[in-house]
């Protein structure tokens, strides 16, 4: 086990650069198995979630060269039909794109129930609506989600929620299907229309991405392409939350701005001095924050994955605030480990009600999930004295080196393995 000491109350100067989108990632290497040839993808992030994606595709019989860890070409023509159970299947949510890549390449598969971070129920009726709508039978066999189908045929699916993973996973099954697919109350986010980008390279016909219906042409076959892919907006977003907190003047390189509307435009509101350019922000923290209220939605909305960080930043804030999650109901035991650390938290009806301008402490917290161990670093950033974050595994699954960035903006912080006769206390706290 390991866990991240900082030490609060250093204030952060500098830049800071943004790898490439974790949520983007994590769909586009399943896609590459759609393709006849090598996708080359460039610019992921060296993240945990990565690489377990790339561990699977190699057991499934993908051969997989790295350049280096941000680039990696997939040589997908040698991959066959295998189950793939529970075990790797199990450590990230996104594993449920092998699902719709899978059947669109070659109308069967079977895999694992997917895992990741508990965040409240997150089940996975959208997408196999739109699986039986394109012609599967769906079965859920010892833990196992078994699909096949003779052929696929276009469908129109409305989806009853927007879904993100639900619009993905049925675009990554639609694209070699025959006739026309229309998905009708699609998600809109950036990370869709990356991985669209990505299917339209390979010779997918997919119009309509980044509008609530999209409609997807079936082609016989899909051949290999290059592909670099968009910034990580949460990324972008938490380090500039950071800056708001702690920071004097600290730049963020390799970001899209306009994918962080809705946060820049709460930021603003709170007093946060924000001057942006076509791929760079730049975050001053105001003389005095005001608190602000936020409500996750889809996007454009506020993001539900900056929700946690946002809310360490609501303690510093003069005034009250109130944070409401639509998205996900289990995305608030952060807070508990916020009250460790002196922040004045209540919740009430699912909503998180701040009463801001505390002085936060360090103390010995751990991070539930991976939004939720931004959060506490961000805390402990903020916080006099010295914090011990536990639960480093989820951090590492969509930030790449957070230690070290932050380290070199000024904060003191870093990564330690805990020690044999520090375990059986860790391994409580874990537990509690």
């Amino acid at each position: 086990m390991d866990k991240i000491v900082v030490s609060g109350g250093h204030p952060l100067r500098g830049t800071v650069r943004i790898n490439g989108a974790k949520n983007s990632a994590v769909a586009l290497l399943p896609a590459s198995i759609l393709a006849d040839s090598v996708v080359t993808i460039d610019g992921l992030p060296d993240i945990s979630d990565v690489v377990t994606l790339n561990s699977i595709l190699e057991e499934i019989g993908a051969k997989i060269i790295r350049d280096d860890n941000k680039t990696v070409h997939i040589d997908p023509s040698t991959i066959t039909v295998k189950e793939i159970p529970n075990g790797k299947v199990k450590k990230l949510r996104a594993s449920y794109y092998l699902m719709g890549a899978m059947l669109g390449k070659f109308k069967q598969a079977t895999i694992g129930l997917p895992g990741g971070c508990y965040l409240g129920p997150r089940p996975i009726d959208q997408h196999i609506k739109g699986f039986e709508a394109l012609g599967a039978k769906v079965t859920n066999e010892n833990g196992s989600i078994k699909l096949y189908a003779d052929e696929l045929h276009g469908a129109r699916i409305y989806l009853d929620v927007v879904s993100v993973g639900a619009t993905i996973n049925i675009m990554l099954a639609a694209v070699l299907a025959n006739g026309r697919t229309t998905i009708e109350n699609a998600a809109k986010e950036p990370e869709i229309i990356d991985v669209a980008t990505l299917l339209t390279n390979m010779g997918a016909i997919i119009k309509g991405v980044g509008t609530d219906i999209i409609r997807i042409d079936g082609v016989d076959k899909l051949h290999g392409c290059t592909h670099t892919i968009i910034p990580d907006r949460i990324e972008a977003g938490t380090y500039a939350i950071a800056a708001a907190a702690q920071g004097k003047e600290v730049i963020i390189d390799n970001v899209i701005p306009e994918h962080l509307e809705s946060l820049l435009a709460k930021l603003r509101e709170m007093g946060v001095h924000i001057e942006q350019s076509d791929e760079q922000l730049l975050v001053k923290p105001g003389k005095r924050l005001k608190g602000v209220n936020i409500k996750t939605l889809v996007y454009p909305g506020f993001p539900t994955d900056l929700q946690q960080p946002f809310t360490t930043l609501l303690t510093k804030a003069v005034g009250k605030s109130v944070v409401t999650d639509t998205i996900y109901s289990g995305r608030l035991k952060h807070i508990d480990e916020l009250r460790r650390m002196n922040a004045n938290i209540k919740i009430e009806d699912g909503s998180a009600y701040i009463k801001g301008n505390s002085l936060l402490e360090g103390a010995i917290v751990r991070a539930s999930d991976l939004r939720a161990g931004a959060s506490l670093v961000i805390a402990g950033l903020m916080a006099k004295g010295i914090s011990h974050i536990t639960g480093v595994e989820y951090i590492e699954r969509g930030y790449e080196n957070m230690p070290e960035k932050l380290s070199k903006l000024g904060a003191h912080i870093k990564k330690e393995r805990i020690k044999e006769e520090e375990l059986i206390y860790y391994e409580h706290l874990n537990e509690r």
